[in-house]
């Protein structure tokens, strides 16, 4: 049976978990910026029973925040990327899930080798647990015949308590389960195919079900009627094989504008380095490094500047010294004193396969060395959190 784990407002949750004094408290994470604007993009239940929701902007609930006392928290991506890493090794060691993958920052797949719904239960309730005192992180899981149908049992899980943060869903349910369920809220259907089934008067994820693939195939991609079949307990996704990047991106916008060169430089080798480590993951190499830098367009009353640079690299490579160079010297050629800088970023093109990769005439393969010590970094990164290991260039 397929297990779906979603961590219960993941940012929040980590803000929680990591500094015990706000236990119990309400607490928002947000992007917020240093003229007050930003919105939120996680909260606790405590916060959420006051009207606060994801997505509102701080400036209109600040009277709420303040008369409330609720905590606002910087968003830290490094601190939720490393609670990630720890759930993931702290699952593999147990050694009840097989086939365990990470999807996302705070979502997780696996299969349990059971039928029986309360085997089901109980195992999935052990491995709720473990994460929740191995990490302080709550979460929800759903087990059902598909991903998408895990991820359907998922959904119940977290908004009905009786489920006690374990719904699964066995084809004897299935049908009352997809009628109650909106296809907004169906894994792999975008806006723009939402918008299409609207129109043909499907509303349900049992509505679409009930769909013929003719119909469908107007609609759908190849993707979206792998939906259509997950949702019939056919599964046909296969997430240990996830589709390769044509691009990678690593960007920032600052809390606090900078003009300082020294700062921006600090900022792009991290950007590099974590584009880098996303390359090798998915065993591909570059040819090109695009920085870009930017000034904040909303304020009108500052001198304003945007560019960007490409710099075409000598043979394709993931390692990240090179591009971290690369990057630095795109910087460099940039940057120009007078400006408040509120944006930055890296994004690595023309990305092809590491095997087969074709050099020009005068290239060389990369060191053995520097491949082993790329290993080395990635698997100590990926234990310890980003930027355990840094390169000095």
């Amino acid at each position: 049976m397929f297990l779906h784990i979603d961590c219960n407002a993941y940012f929040a949750s980590c803000e929680v978990a990591t500094r015990p004094g706000l236990e119990g408290k309400p607490v928002v994470v947000a992007n917020e910026t240093e003229n007050g604007g930003g919105v939120i993009l996680a909260l606790t239940a405590e916060a959420k029973a006051l009207g606060l929701k994801r997505g509102t902007p701080l400036f209109q609930v600040r009277n709420l925040i303040r008369a409330n006392h609720v905590v606002i928290c910087p968003v830290d991506h490094k601190k939720y990327r490393r609670i990630s890493h720890q759930i993931m090794e702290a699952v593999q060691q147990q050694g009840i899930v097989q086939d365990f993958v990470q999807y996302s920052v705070d979502e997780f797949f696996g299969t349990l080798p059971s039928d029986q719904p309360d085997e089901l239960r109980h195992y999935a309730a052990m491995v709720k647990d473990m994460i929740a005192q191995t990490t302080g992180i709550p979460v929800s899981c759903g087990l059902s015949q598909s991903y998408t149908l895990a991820k359907v049992a998922t959904h119940y899980a977290k908004h009905y308590k009786g489920y006690k943060g374990v719904c699964v869903l066995m084809p004897e349910n299935r049908q009352r389960a997809l009628t109650l369920l909106d296809i907004a809220d169906v894994w792999g259907i975008g806006r723009q195919s939402r918008a299409k089934l609207y129109a043909l008067g499907i509303h349900t994820a049992q509505e679409l079900v009930e769909c013929d693939e003719k119909t469908l195939g107007k609609v759908f991609s190849a993707a979206g009627l792998n939906t259509w079949r997950e949702l019939q307990g056919t599964p046909c996704i296969d997430l240990h094989r996830p589709a390769k990047q044509r691009s990678i991106m690593q960007s920032r916008t600052f809390v606090y504008m900078t003009d300082s060169l020294q700062t921006l430089e600090q900022d792009i080798r991290s950007y590099a380095a974590a584009c880098a480590a996303k390359l090798r993951e998915q065993r591909s190499v570059c040819r090109t490094v695009q920085v870009f830098l930017s000034t904040n367009r909303h304020r009108e009353d500052l001198a304003q500047y945007r560019n960007s640079v490409g710099i075409h690299l000598p043979s394709p490579t993931a390692d990240t010294p090179t591009i971290a160079k690369a990057a630095l010297a795109g910087l460099h050629s940039l940057y120009k004193e007078g400006f408040l800088y509120k944006q930055a970023g890296v994004i690595l093109s023309n990305i092809s396969e590491e095997e087969g990769m074709q050099l020009d005439l005068f290239s060389e393969p990369e060191d053995e060395r520097h491949r082993k010590l790329m290993q080395i970094t990635d698997a100590l990164n990926k234990k310890y959190g980003d930027d355990t290991i840094n390169f000095g260039l």
